[in-house]
C-alpha cells in the first residue's frame, strides 16, 4: 500500500512566472482535510470509477481567479488496484522552511518538489477554488505503464523529489510533459521539438495575464527579450492546457494516447483568450488622464508639488530600472535579460535629483522614450507596446519639468 507523504508543511505555486522577477507572489497555504471518494462526489465531483486493474490518466486544473492561478496546472493520477494507488503526482509544490529559501528565491534558484497525495483530496481542493478539472485517460502500453508508475514513486522520494525551477523550462508542467514522454519512449518529444508553435512565451503569457491591469504592466516590464523568441510546440507544453490538448491529438502507433476529455467539475469561470488581446490603448489612455490630473493638480498647487511629482516619478521609475539591472546581472533569472525595459526605467535617470544634471536626465529619458520605441519595430526585437504607452506620458512630463529647471546648484527644488 502506498501512501502519501505525511508532511503538512507545503505551499503550492501555480506557474507563475512572476514570482521570482519582481516581487514574492502570494502563496496558498493548502489544507489537506482527508474526504472519501464518496464525501468528494457528494460535493460536486465526478469523479469516474476505475475500469481497469491499471490506469493512467493525465489532469488538467483551468486557470482560477487569482492572479497566481492564471496559468492553470496539471498532474498525473495513477491508478494501481495491486499496489492501493489512487494518487496524483504533482509537480508544483516549494515550502518556505526549506534551506536559504529568500536567497534562492532572489537569485532565480527556487527548488521545487514532486508530491503524491490520494486524488479526491487534490480533486476536492480544486473544487474549492473553483477551477474545472478535467482527466484524460492514457491509453498506455503494460509496460509503458509500470515505467511511468516507476518513475513519479520515484520522484516523490525525498531523495529525489527537488528540482530547480524554471517558469517556462522546467516548470511544474515540463515535468508533467517529460514523465510521459518518458513512458512513451520519447514518442512525445520526436513529435513536437521540430515544429513551430503558433505563440511564444511572450504571448502565451500576455494572454494568461490580460485581465490583471497590475500584474500584467508588472510582467511586462520584468520579462526581456528571451522570452520573444521563436519556440516549438514542445517548448509551448509550459502550459498545462496545450500539454492537454497535444496529447490529445497524439497517436501511438495508430492508437490515440488519449480518450476522452472528462470533467470531474466544470467552474464557470472566465478563461484566458486564445490570443493575447491589444491593451496598449487603455495603457496609454490610463497614463494620459493619469499625468493630466498630476498637471492640473501642481497647476493648482504650484511649483512645489510639481517639482516632488516629477521627482517622485523620477525615483519610481529608476528604482524599477535597478531591479530590472539587478536581475539581468546578479541573478539566474534568465527570462529577464536582456531587457529593452531599461531604456524606459533608466537608472541613470536618478542624476536628475541634482539640479546641475536635470537637463541631462531630461535627455536620458527623451532619448529612452524613442530608443524603446524604435527597437519595438525591429522584427526581432522585443515586445513593449504596453510598457511604453504606460511609460511615455509620465516619463515626457517628467522631462520637461527636467528641461525648465534653472542649472544652479542652490536653486533646489521648484
Amino acid at each position: 500500500m502506498y501512501s502519501a507523504p505525511s508532511d503538512r508543511r507545503w505551499f503550492r505555486h501555480f506557474l507563475n512566472p512572476a514570482a521570482g522577477v519582481l516581487c514574492l507572489p502570494l502563496l496558498v497555504l493548502i489544507f489537506l482535510s482527508q474526504p472519501n471518494l464518496a464525501t468528494a462526489q457528494a460535493s460536486g465531483l465526478d469523479i469516474p470509477p476505475a475500469s481497469a486493474p491499471k490506469e493512467a490518466w493525465l489532469v488538467t486544473y483551468s486557470p482560477g481567479d487569482i492572479y497566481w492561478q492564471r496559468f492553470g496546472h496539471n498532474a498525473i493520477w495513477i491508478r494501481d488496484a495491486a499496489s492501493g494507488i489512487d494518487h496524483t503526482f504533482n509537480f508544483g509544490f516549494f515550502d518556505f522552511q526549506q534551506d536559504r529559501f529568500i536567497s534562492r528565491f532572489i537569485q532565480g534558484r527556487m527548488l521545487y518538489f514532486a508530491v503524491a497525495q490520494r486524488a479526491a483530496d487534490e480533486f476536492q481542493q480544486y473544487h474549492f477554488e473553483n477551477r474545472s478539472i478535467s482527466a484524460q485517460r492514457l491509453e498506455l502500453a503494460p509496460d509503458a505503464f509500470e515505467q511511468l508508475s516507476t518513475y513519479l514513486l520515484e520522484q516523490v522520494q525525498p531523495a529525489n523529489r527537488n528540482y530547480l525551477y524554471d517558469y517556462y523550462l522546467n516548470n511544474c508542467s515540463t515535468r508533467v510533459r517529460d514523465a510521459l514522454d518518458l513512458a512513451l519512449g520519447g514518442a512525445i518529444k520526436d513529435r513536437y521539438s521540430g515544429q513551430v508553435a503558433g505563440q511564444n512565451f511572450r504571448a502565451h503569457t500576455r494572454r494568461s495575464t490580460s485581465m490583471d491591469f497590475w500584474y500584467y504592466l508588472v510582467l511586462e516590464a520584468a520579462l526581456g527579450l528571451p522570452v520573444d523568441q521563436s519556440i516549438s510546440r514542445w517548448d509551448e507544453m509550459f502550459l498545462p492546457s496545450v500539454v492537454a490538448d497535444l496529447v490529445s491529438e497524439l497517436e501511438i502507433d495508430g492508437t490515440a494516447l488519449a480518450g476522452e476529455r472528462l470533467y470531474i467539475y466544470r467552474a464557470n469561470i472566465e478563461l484566458p483568450p486564445a490570443t493575447a488581446p491589444a491593451v496598449w490603448l487603455q495603457y496609454l489612455l490610463f497614463s494620459v488622464l493619469l499625468t493630466a490630473f498630476f498637471l492640473g493638480l501642481c497647476r493648482l498647487a504650484g511649483p512645489l508639488l510639481a517639482g516632488g511629482s516629477a521627482l517622485a516619478w523620477l525615483l519610481v521609475t529608476a528604482t524599477g530600472g535597478l531591479v530590472l539591472a539587478g536581475l539581468w546581472f546578479f541573478t539566474d533569472h534568465a527570462v529577464a535579460n536582456p531587457n529593452a525595459n531599461l531604456l524606459l526605467l533608466n537608472p541613470l535617470a536618478l542624476l536628475g535629483l541634482w539640479p546641475a544634471l536635470r537637463r541631462f536626465a531630461s535627455i536620458l529619458i527623451i532619448g529612452g522614450l524613442l530608443l524603446a520605441a524604435i527597437q519595438a519595430l525591429v522584427p526581432s526585437g522585443q515586445y513593449n507596446l504596453d510598457l511604453l504607452a504606460f511609460i511615455a506620458p509620465l516619463n515626457a512630463a517628467c522631462a520637461y519639468w527636467l528641461w525648465r529647471q534653472p542649472l544652479m546648484l542652490k536653486d533646489g527644488l521648484k
